[in-house]
């Protein structure tokens, strides 16, 4: 019952009509997805589902196994993992929103579009589509929990926001040439809209890193 509008949303960036496009007035560019293998359709439909039933109960999920935990914790101990547990959430949500409306269709126009000759076409497969999708999402996902992790190793006592500060150069590097691997682009424009929300994210991280330490 709910296959057509799931794959509705999955596929809405392979339109050139999507909502990105439009935002950034890119060319119009037609991608149409393939099937090469019999049960590859009813496969995809069973991994997208079970993609999106654990995204849409993972609020529930972390709830009864927070509920598990939270018998065997202080007070004090409750309340930092409340804070913890919602941010990393938070920031995971964005994460997966900001991957589907901006990372993900700048890395499929650029490799839809990418030839290697005239003579060799491109024809991509719903598999080669989908496991993009996913992996970008779990990518991204997990790297905009950056300024969770720094919250919690400078609770530690393992970070520090003058380490940080130190190595920005060099972290704006790694950030760079991360972004160039995850959403390869030969247009510096493209790269630079893909990295700046993971500088914002290494920035707040060391904002967050500076409070943890006042509060100390």
């Amino acid at each position: 019952m709910l296959k057509e509008p799931l794959f509705q949303l999955v596929l809405a960036p392979t339109h050139p009509d999507f909502c990105t496009y439009h935002w950034l007035h890119a060319q119009p560019l037609t991608i149409t997805l393939i099937n090469t293998q019999l049960t590859e359709p009813f496969a995809i439909h069973m991994r997208v589902a079970v993609a999106a039933g654990l995204l849409i109960a993972s609020p529930y999920l972390i709830y009864v196994l927070y509920s598990f935990i939270a018998p065997a914790l202080y007070e004090h101990e409750r309340a930092v993992s409340v804070r913890l547990v919602g941010s990393g959430f938070l920031m995971a949500a964005i994460g997966l929103t900001a991957n589907y409306l901006l990372f993900f269709p700048l890395t499929l126009r650029f490799l839809a579009g990418y030839s290697v000759s005239e003579e060799v076409g491109n024809w991509l497969t719903l598999t080669s589509y989908v496991d993009t999708l996913l992996l970008m999402s779990l990518l991204f996902a997990l790297l905009f929990e950056m300024p969770v992790v720094a919250w919690l190793l400078c609770k530690a006592g393992l970070l520090r926001s003058e380490w940080m500060r130190r190595y920005r150069r060099h972290a704006i590097v790694v950030i760079l040439t991360l972004c160039a691997l995850i959403t390869p682009t030969t247009d510096a424009l493209t790269l630079i809209v893909v990295a700046l929300p993971v500088w914002l994210l290494y920035e707040l991280s060391i904002g967050i890193a500076r409070k943890v330490k006042s509060e100390k």
